[in-house]
């Protein structure tokens, strides 16, 4: 399952979770492996204090529990060439979000899709190479979509990363 999955999540556990708590080598092993993902399993171990064994039967425990989903390598999207970067404000009609998620699935360039609520129904972040690209995205593929009602552009100037491997949630 991925960002743009039409899947349910995961039944809610207790108190609203939707799985297991994480105590703190687990939060110390998504700390250790969202800074360097590469990581061998003795490395990890030594790093979080634990055999290697229990690193790796932990490990396997987050990626079965769908709290690791992937590895996967932080890429600068400039420099892969995506120098264009906006957020796009979508307003569907009322009953076809299933339809135009199904189909923005589809259109390349978008990199993140989220349903919220408010004013807009959409806010996808979309990467191109330059604006003529970003045009033909929002103009051509999304304002095609049947249910698309509007869209509103933010041209995006600058980024600065905000999300560090420090920053795993903890447990409240």
């Amino acid at each position: 399952m991925n960002h743009l999955s039409p899947a349910a999540p995961p039944p809610a556990g207790p108190a609203g979770r939707s799985a297991a708590p994480l105590d703190g080598v687990d939060r110390a092993i998504l700390r250790e492996l969202q800074a360097d993902g590469r990581l061998s399993m003795r490395a990890l171990a030594e790093r979080v204090s634990v055999s290697r064994s229990s690193a790796h039967a932990r490990v396997e425990r987050l990626v079965a529990d769908g709290v690791i989903t992937g590895f996967t390598a932080r890429v600068d999207p400039v420099r892969a060439g995506l120098g264009t970067a906006a957020y796009v404000l979508v307003t569907i009609e009322q009953n076809s979000w299933r339809q135009v998620s199904a189909r923005l699935r589809e259109v390349p360039g978008i990199e993140h899709l989220a349903f919220v609520g408010g004013d807009v129904d959409l806010v996808m972040l979309v990467r191109t190479p330059d604006n003529a690209s970003l045009r033909d995205i929002v103009l051509a593929r999304v304002h095609a979509l049947e249910g698309v009602r509007s869209t509103r552009t933010w041209l995006i100037f600058d980024e600065t990363p905000t999300r560090h491997p420090e920053d795993v949630a903890e447990a409240p």
